[in-house]
């Protein structure tokens, strides 16, 4: 995920992107016609794409905003003012109200 600038300023709006639905459709075009020694990994494979695909945002958005947490390295509160300032360092292009609002989701879904 990115903050998107534009217009010289910056954007509170953060996109998801996922395409866990192509991948789960390859997957399930390959089960169709592998062969049996093939089938058992593939079918492990479409199940885990599977979960993927059906996930919710909310949780996706939390690990998002801990993966950039700990890359900047912070590792105190998430529900505080310096979390909130870390995310904007980690994620130059990402607004104020973008990151309060992913922090609200990495606190509504803990780890």
């Amino acid at each position: 995920m990115k903050g998107l600038a534009g217009f010289g300023r910056k954007q509170d709006c953060v996109l998801v992107i996922r395409d866990a639905d192509v991948v789960l459709e390859a997957l399930r075009a390959a089960l169709d016609g592998a062969p049996e020694q093939e089938r058992a990994g593939l079918e492990r494979a479409v199940a885990v794409a599977g979960g993927v695909a059906a996930a919710d945002e909310g949780p996706l958005r939390a690990a998002w905003v801990r993966e950039r947490l700990a890359g900047v390295g912070f590792a105190g509160d998430i529900d505080s003012v310096a979390a909130i300032k870390a995310l904007r360092q980690a994620e130059p292009d990402l607004g104020l109200l973008a990151a309060v609002q992913l922090q609200r989701d990495a606190v509504a879904h803990p780890a």
